[in-house]
């Protein structure tokens, strides 16, 4: 089974996706650290239920990686923008061979105390015009959601908005069943909703 772990805000800069994020919610984030296989870095926010959000950009100050960087930030261009959702599973190796699609092999990463294995395609595009979920596998003890600061945010929809999303929501079929997430047919977005302090709020992509 397929379960949401978090939701990805990427950027031109840290600054940039993490300005994005703390005006359109209302409420600050807390700096994360450095990706080195990817030459990236993150800053975090907290949401209720064991999710978290990420705001996530190029690391300037890094040396270019030997392969293509997740999430498709080789490529990225423009605003600040929801650009990724991420699921994790128990078993990832069994999770790829089970669904047909093309979403990469698995990545050994360490960041500080954590320690996971994510599926990244060679090209880090992941399929679906980058609408599919990326997968992971958490392998340390302690997961970053548990670490941050509550802030009294709650996603309370995630809709992936696709040309073939159906498609997309077949591929995943059972493995992933979660109210909250929605497939719709249209130009390839992604965008959420939220509660929070300040009322109902959202990002796009």
């Amino acid at each position: 089974m397929l379960e949401l772990d978090h939701i990805a805000v990427s950027g031109a800069s840290l600054d940039e996706a993490r300005a994005y994020v703390e005006e359109a919610l209302g409420v600050p984030m807390q700096m994360g650290g450095a990706h080195a296989v990817f030459g990236t870095h993150n800053a975090l926010l907290a949401l209720e239920g064991g999710l978290y959000l990420e705001a996530i950009a190029i690391d300037p100050n890094a040396p270019r990686p030997e392969r293509a960087r997740w999430f498709d930030l080789d490529r990225f261009a423009g605003r600040a923008r929801l650009s990724n959702w991420i699921c994790r599973s128990a078993d990832l190796p069994a999770a790829l061979a089970e669904i047909d699609a093309p979403l990469g092999a698995p990545v050994d990463l360490v960041r500080g105390q954590y320690q996971w294995q994510m599926a990244v395609p060679e090209s880090g595009i992941l399929p679906f015009d980058n609408c599919a979920p990326a997968l992971l596998s958490w392998q340390s003890e302690t997961q970053p959601a548990a670490a941050l600061t509550p802030r009294g945010v709650r996603l309370t929809r995630l809709t992936v908005v696709h040309p073939q999303a159906q498609e997309l929501k077949q591929v995943l079929g059972h493995r992933l069943s979660d109210n909250r997430i929605v497939f719709e047919t249209g130009p390839a977005k992604i965008w959420a909703e939220f509660d929070t302090p300040h009322g109902v709020r959202s990002l796009s992509k």
